[in-house]
This record gives structure tokens, C-alpha cells and sequence, in this order.
């Protein structure tokens, strides 16, 4: 079982990994394997932030009400992987989120990819492009007669 911030760090960033291939890659039609990146793998992140942050949130200066507060905050090696783990869990939320609205609205895969990849690698501008198209999507299916 992973102990140090190092190999909390490594096990996050291989399971949002995992998560991410699923979503981007992977059939939509097995429930099983759907739930994966949807919530076992973003609650394995949050135990992994929780195993981080707790013992340490306390004991270290710093606060979140200034940049350098933040910046002492993270001067903590864990705090610094609790932090990164944070953004994983998520994003990786985030992303199955927007697949399963993305499969709703019927927004083809081909559209999705590139959505899921942006979530995946700058998270806010990855939901901003899904918000975008999921209009733009609707709005276009509304004129078309589309249902």
C-alpha cells in the first residue's frame, strides 16, 4: 500500500491514467467498466487525497486565503501531491460527467474525444468545450427537427 507522498503522486496519476483511456477509448456499452472512471477510480482518488491532506493540513504554515499562503501550503511535498491528486479526481469526475451528458445528448464520439482530451489536460477548458458544443449541438438539433 502506497505510504509517501511519491508513490500517492505515482498510484494517482497511473489510476487517472486508467480512467482517462477508459473514457476516451473504451466501448460506452458496458456499464461495469463505465463506472470505473465515472466514480471508482475519482473515490480511489479522493481516499488517496484524504490519506494526504488530513495528517498534514495542520501541520504546516500556510492558507488558502493568499497566493503565499497557497505557496506554503505547497511548499509540503504532501500537500503538493494532495493538490495534484485534488485536480485528478476532479477532472476525471468532470470527464465522466460530460461523457455521460455527451452520450444523452447524442454528441457523436468523433466531438467527444477532443472534449475528453482538453478536460483531461486543462480541465476548465475542457468543460468550457463541452458547455459550447452541448449548446451549439442542441440549438442545431432543435432547428433540424432532430429529437
Amino acid at each position: 500500500m502506497p505510504t509517501t507522498p511519491d508513490q500517492l503522486f505515482a498510484l494517482g496519476n497511473s489510476l487517472a491514467l486508467l480512467g482517462w483511456l477508459i473514457l476516451i477509448l473504451a466501448p460506452r456499452r458496458w456499464p461495469a467498466l463505465n463506472t470505473l472512471p465515472r466514480l471508482i477510480l475519482p473515490a480511489l482518488l479522493a481516499l488517496a487525497y484524504v490519506a494526504l491532506i488530513l495528517p498534514n493540513l495542520f501541520t504546516t504554515e500556510g492558507n488558502f486565503s493568499t497566493i503565499e499562503g497557497i505557496r506554503l501550503l505547497f511548499a509540503s511535498d504532501a500537500l503538493l501531491a494532495a493538490g495534484w491528486i485534488h485536480y485528478l479526481a476532479f477532472d476525471l469526475f468532470i470527464g465522466g460527467w460530460i461523457a455521460d451528458r455527451s452520450d444523452e445528448a447524442g454528441l457523436p464520439r468523433l466531438v467527444q474525444v477532443p472534449i475528453l482530451l482538453a478536460t483531461f489536460m486543462l480541465g476548465p477548458i475542457g468543460l468550457l468545450l463541452f458547455l459550447l458544443t452541448r449548446l451549439a449541438w442542441t440549438a442545431m438539433r432543435r432547428r433540424t427537427g432532430a429529437a
